[in-house]
């Protein structure tokens, strides 16, 4: 998403970005040119199943040896195991799970309106064992994205590798009107350095004469398609004229549409009043075609034979359904900044803080939404369609990191095994970036980018959220278990639990400076006094 989705589809787009503070140079992490990974299960991502104890060598940044070195329960024969020479790094990860490094297909790096420090978002994602995002809409502006992509291509910053997917028209110093100006903005967005495009929508001429081009010079894609242009190129058809990736799902239920043609917009509906736009989004996948019609899998099956890519972000929409649930998630205590919890709340203004009069109604409507949207995304899957994960933070109460594990367990309740979540956090979402011969599963040659857990995340996906489970031990003791113990990115392995205590304390120090608490909408601040006193107490 974007402040103001309006504004990008007018494609008046200005030169200067108000951009969030760049990240400071790397301090964290240790690497050597020969690094061993003891004794983890390995969930590889590539459709088997989790096997172990395994030794894994890297050399540089690469995996050069995957060797089985036992068999689980007894005791491991040394002569079996890579041997470790003078200089080498050993990790000893006995009894550990190993994953590859995850893809956030929607990862927005924050703005100046989220009031988001780069090493924030950055070390909440890596704390999370996110190695690759893809940043849609570049909105910081095209050149302070690409200057975090070359500092973590470099390892020169503490970040995940960085693809830049720019806001069609971003740059252009005049609307593109025309074909041949939406191709000559396509070709100088490619001479820049961007690796994709972001559209909303635009009109059917000029948006496939920018597809096409894209195409031509082979680049990939990524369209939010807003209720602004969605009548006249549903996702069927920029799907079938060049686009790669689908984000969120407008434009899905259009496409199957049989006995209407646009949305059933209330008469008194009006797109800049987020309430409408929201509330009557939690009604649309009732409007299209029923599921397991012909017309259902007549649109399934074109989109299939195309090769595109749902990128659902099933978590964006979640406090819609529940909006309590989204609002009082633990880790908005300690990780989220006073100015992002502001950014979250009612406001008519702030995009995607629509809370205006939500309730009940809404939240049913939404419930709804959400169970003929997972069919569609799980049958998709199933007949062999590429989905993958994707978290949108930053806006609807959805918080960097803890966000996109959350993207995982609501593809496990759309009816994904535990594997094909993990799957669709990783190699899918390199076969989407056109980079599954470099990442997306641990195999002899691919770049060094590991999720290491010490619970088992098939048995309980909660157990990779940085504030861990909740279990209760042999001794009737509650107990936290999980979290990712290390984030090995480009072969550097990432304490996470020390990258998401320095979130902690950013904002921690961020909230003494400003005297701040998370309160509740509606609810007055406490003083700093009263804060204090109570404290005491």
């Amino acid at each position: 998403m974007y402040k103001k989705i309006t504004l990008l589809l007018s494609f008046v787009t200005t030169t200067l970005v108000a951009q969030i503070e760049k990240a400071p140079p790397r301090t964290e992490g240790e690497s050597a040119n020969r690094l061993i990974i003891r004794g983890v299960t390995l969930i590889n991502s590539t459709g088997a199943p989790p096997v172990g104890p395994v030794d894994i060598v890297v050399e540089k940044n690469k995996i050069a040896q995957i060797r089985q070195v036992g068999y689980p329960g007894v005791p491991i024969e040394e002569n079996r195991r890579p041997k470790l020479n003078q200089g080498d790094k050993e990790l000893d990860c006995t009894g550990m799970y190993l994953m590859p490094g995850f893809v956030d297909m929607h990862g927005h790096i924050g703005g100046k309106a989220q009031g988001t420090p780069a090493e924030y978002v950055f070390k909440l994602w890596l704390g999370h064992g996110i190695t690759t995002i893809r940043d849609p809409s570049a909105g910081n502006g095209l050149d302070w994205t690409l200057d975090q992509k070359k500092k973590s291509e470099n390892n020169e910053i503490t970040a995940p590798r960085i693809k830049a997917y720019t806001a069609f028209g971003m740059g252009s110093d005049k609307p593109i009107n025309t074909p041949e100006e939406a191709r000559q903005w396509v070709r100088s967005n490619a001479a820049k350095g961007a690796d994709g495009i972001k559209f909303f929508g635009a009109s059917p001429d000029v948006f496939r004469a920018a597809l096409e081009e894209n195409k031509k010079i082979g680049l990939r894609s990524a369209c939010h398609h807003a209720q602004l242009e969605v009548g006249r190129m549903n996702v069927l058809a920029t799907a079938k004229a060049g686009l790669t990736t689908m984000e969120h799902w407008y434009g899905l239920p259009e496409a199957l549409f049989d006995e209407r043609t646009l949305q059933n917009y209330p008469p008194d509906y009006n797109y800049n009043n987020e309430q409408h736009r929201f509330e009557e989004a939690g009604k649309l996948w009732k409007q299209g075609a029923e599921p397991g019609s012909a017309k259902w899998y007549q649109v399934m099956d074109e989109l299939l034979k195309l090769d595109f890519t749902l990128d659902p972000t099933f978590n964006i929409y979640e406090a819609n359904r529940e909006l309590m649930l989204a609002r009082r998630a633990e880790w908005h205590d300690e990780y989220t900044l006073p100015s992002v919890w502001r950014f979250y709340g009612p406001s008519r203004i702030s995009h995607g803080s629509y809370w205006l009069d939500w309730g009940t109604e809404q939240e049913v409507a939404w419930k709804e939404n959400y169970r003929i949207w997972m069919r569609f995304v799980n049958e998709y899957k199933n007949r062999g369609g590429r989905v993958t994960t994707g978290s949108d933070s930053g806006f609807i109460y959805q918080l960097y990191g803890f966000a996109y594990i959350r993207e995982l367990e609501l593809l496990r309740e759309a009816g994904f095994h535990p594997l094909e979540v993990i799957r669709a956090a990783t190699l899918k979402g390199a076969e989407a970036l056109g980079m599954a011969d470099q990442i997306g599963s641990v195999e002899v040659g691919k770049l060094a980018d590991f999720v290491i857990t010490e619970e088992n995340p098939l048995a309980n996906l909660k157990t990779l959220y940085g504030t861990g489970a909740i279990k209760v031990n042999d001794k009737n003791e509650v107990v936290r278990v999980g979290g990712v113990k290390y984030t090995v990115k480009d072969g550097i392995v990432y304490d996470a639990k020390k990258l998401l205590a320095d979130v902690r304390k950013i904002v921690a120090d961020t909230k003494a400076k400003e005297g701040f608490e998370i309160t509740q909408p509606g609810v007055p601040q406490k003083s700093a006094s009263k804060v204090q006193s109570s404290d005491k107490n």
